[in-house]
């Protein structure tokens, strides 16, 4: 009897929780989630058709789900598939961190989209940076080697100066005998 009693209390629970929006939206995450995965690890052109495959159902149905798996198959995706923008602007009006299910999931990944897109924006900062640092660098260097060849042409002169006034001398000498 106790069995039978705590078995219909586990099914009724798991009946109401399957009438719970916000379990089918967490049943759909977890398929959406596992979807991404599945694909990130697939060949490119597993991963291509996947990624044309979410956005012909966006297409046919621009729900916040089929926004949601486009949005996270291109944020899962290696680089050539990748596309942060996209996939910020289609978290963008779903975003929303007090929302259970789609709007935390949404909100989640556009956090983890945008620190991406910032850490890209650094790293190019920084290699522009880097860039500019050589470019001076290598205008020091030229400027370097310039006063350098100029102080050589001096040193140079000086030394024909100095030949000039030794050999001067030496055919004074030899005059004075």
């Amino acid at each position: 009897m106790i069995r039978l009693v705590a078995a219909f209390a586990i099914t009724l629970i798991a009946g109401c929780a399957a009438f719970d929006p916000a379990a089918e939206q967490t049943v759909a995450i977890d398929a959406m989630v596992s979807e991404a995965l599945g694909a990130a690890r697939s060949p490119s052109g597993e991963q291509r058709a996947a990624l044309a495959r979410a956005q012909k159902r966006l297409s046919k149905d621009p729900s916040d789900a089929n926004r949601l798996r486009l949005a996270t198959l291109l944020a899962a995706l290696p680089v050539p598939l990748r596309d942060d923008a996209k996939a910020a602007e289609l978290l963008e009006d779903m975003a929303d961190a007090n929302s259970p299910g789609f709007g935390r999931f949404a909100a989640l990944l556009a956090a983890q989209v945008a620190e991406r897109q910032r850490l890209v924006r650094e790293a190019e900062r920084a290699a522009r940076e880097r860039g500019r640092l050589e470019r001076e660098r290598e205008q020091a260097d030229k400027e370097r080697d310039k006063r350098e060849e100029a102080l050589r042409q001096q040193l140079e002169a000086l030394r024909s100066i100095e030949r000039g006034i030794l050999e001067r001398e030496d055919r004074l000498r030899k005059r004075q005998r």
